[in-house]
């Protein structure tokens, strides 16, 4: 351990707690730490845990039993995780895939394999057997940790399996990690530029790539997500994410435990909004992160069952409507807090505690990030282009690059910035609107549009519960914008919702950006839950190939 790096990023997370409110003062002075020993596990939360009896994980499960640990409880059971592993043959270096639900196993396997000097690819438990393989494959992993439910996922991998659950032929299983002793010493220092993360990303216009993350960019990082939350020490934490993704990481491991919050985890088969805030007002959640699609279904129940909101409230994965935001506002007396980041990246751009929101606006730059809109086609400073980051000074929370491909790498940190590939607007006031993928974005009768405006509209209607917009071809048009539309309850996919639907675009969209055509259909979605637009969009042009064709089901203005 390295007092000396670790006091930095202590210093460097107590400057933010300082100054949570206050965007300008943070954003003027923060500092990233620069550090060249780290290892997040060890060096922070074994630390923090020492003696430390408030809860870390609260658990609550379908049927109503719950378990809750503290920190000095999963700083031991880590140890046990990671010494097992140890006598296992798992070395420095070495590539562990892990696919377990939300469950402890799972935040002792990651604290045991951070604290071993490892590296962590995480898998959701959705992923079908192909998936699985390829995580084992693509990754070069040698060792697998899952359920034993899904150890079927894994057959014929070339990696020692390690079961969590009932016995497996064949497999390892971590029961027995806990019958050792809570020790454990680490081999030598972690350098800071480490690989800790190997993440899929979900793959909504091609296949996942493979991002590398350091035991600085995400344990480190993520203090900026910690930052946008407004996390503070004794916060309960409920972010609704599968374990896999990025954002599980975020903000149900790296952000509360950065803040020395308890993260509570709900976990249901089943999606239930009324269950869902009983537990909330019972265990007097304070904070609570989801994605649009939680937070779309969640307004169409009874929100003010919820007695005693939380505090905080925000939402990320893709940009959240304005209408959905006003619901909140209106029932809850809180305001749902928009940030952007990826999974190359922690939050770069947010609406942060105690600064006013602009509706559909993102928010502005988050300390530790100086962020170019940059037009694609002439590569200049623009007020609507490419979110760029300037990588001088290099962000602390970006990526190393896509694990073995170099050329995607380079491409991705051409001219001294890292291109996202999101476009955005930005007013004079620095407050930045999402417009879309580079790719999602198109022109109707030479008109620019961004799919996301026009959907943030729609849904602004009683019918419309989910809408994705895309092009559909046109003979004298070139395009027009088309949507596919989710119904509310209680509507019908018929001629009658689609003409009110047609007036309200009518009323509220400006004549070149109208919905020319609606269809009503279950929209396509990666395991993640992101909309798969370029789904939409190969499906329209098979649709349109001969000009006198009209789709069965869809409905014309």
């Amino acid at each position: 351990m390295s007092t000396r790096d670790a006091a930095a990023f202590r210093a460097a997370r107590d400057f933010l707690l300082t100054h949570g409110a206050d965007h300008d003062r943070a954003y003027a002075d923060f500092a990233w730490p620069r550090l060249d020993t780290f290892n997040w596990a060890l060096d922070w939360f074994d630390v923090i845990a020492d003696g430390n009896d408030d809860p870390a994980l609260w658990i609550v499960e379908e049927d109503g039993s719950e378990q809750k640990f503290s920190y000095a409880q999963m700083s031991r059971r880590s140890d046990r995780v990671a010494g097992w592993l140890r006598e296992q043959g798992v070395a420095r270096g070495d590539r562990i895939v892990v696919m377990l639900g939300n469950q402890v196993e799972l935040w002792d396997t990651i604290l045991g394999v951070m604290k071993l000097g490892a590296v962590l690819i995480p898998a959701t438990p959705l992923l079908g057997p192909a998936d699985a393989r390829d995580r084992v494959a693509r990754g070069g992993a040698g060792y697998v940790v899952a359920t034993s439910a899904a150890a079927g996922k894994f057959a014929g991998t070339d990696a020692i399996h390690i079961a969590v659950g009932e016995p497996v032929d064949g497999w390892l299983n971590l029961r027995e990690a806990y019958r050792r002793e809570a020790s454990f010493t680490p081999d030598g220092l972690t350098r800071a530029d480490d690989t800790l993360l190997l993440y899929f990303t979900s793959g909504t216009t091609a296949r996942p790539k493979l991002v590398e993350h350091t035991h600085v960019s995400y344990p480190v990082g993520h203090l900026s997500t910690m930052y946008w939350i407004g996390l503070r020490p004794g916060d309960v934490h409920l972010n609704i994410s599968s374990p896999g993704w990025a954002k599980h990481a975020w903000s149900n491991v790296f952000a509360p435990w950065n803040a020395q919050a308890c993260v509570f985890i709900h976990n249901y088969t089943r999606f239930d909004p009324g269950r869902l805030l009983s537990e909330m007002q019972r265990c007097g959640v304070t904070s609570f992160c989801a994605p649009p699609t939680v937070w779309r279904m969640l307004i169409q129940a009874d929100l003010s069952a919820l007695r005693t909101p939380p505090r905080l409230a925000v939402g990320a994965g893709e940009p959240l409507n304005p209408e959905v935001i006003a619901r909140v506002r209106h029932a809850w007396d809180v305001t749902i807090r928009d940030g952007y980041g990826q999974t190359e990246t922690c939050v770069q751009i947010a609406n942060t505690p105690g600064q006013p929101v602009r509706a559909g606006s993102m928010g502005r730059p988050v300390p530790g990030y100086r962020v170019s809109l940059i037009d694609p086609l002439t590569g200049a400073p623009a007020d609507e282009g490419e979110i760029c980051l300037d990588l001088d000074p290099r962000p602390v929370g970006l990526m190393t690059g896509y694990h073995g491909d170099a050329d995607l790498t380079a491409e991705r940190m051409a001219g001294s910035r890292y291109h996202t590939g999101d476009i955005a607007s930005r007013d004079a006031d620095g407050y930045l609107t999402y417009v879309g993928r580079t790719d999602d974005v198109f022109k109707a009768s030479d008109y620019r549009i961004s799919p996301f405006e026009l959907e943030s509209v729609l849904i602004e209607h009683e019918a419309v519960v989910e809408a994705a917009v895309v092009p559909s071809p046109d003979p004298v048009r070139l395009a027009v914008p088309k949507a596919y539309v989710v119904l509310a309850q209680g509507w019908q996919p018929d001629e009658a919702t689609a003409k009110a639907i047609f007036a309200h675009c009518r009323e509220h969209m400006p004549p070149y950006a109208r919905i020319r055509r609606i269809e009503f259909a279950e929209l396509p979605k990666t395991i993640s839950g992101k909309i798969r637009r370029v789904e939409l969009r190969d499906a329209e042009r098979q649709k349109h190939e001969s000009a006198d064709t009209w789709p069965a089901g869809e409905f014309r203005e």
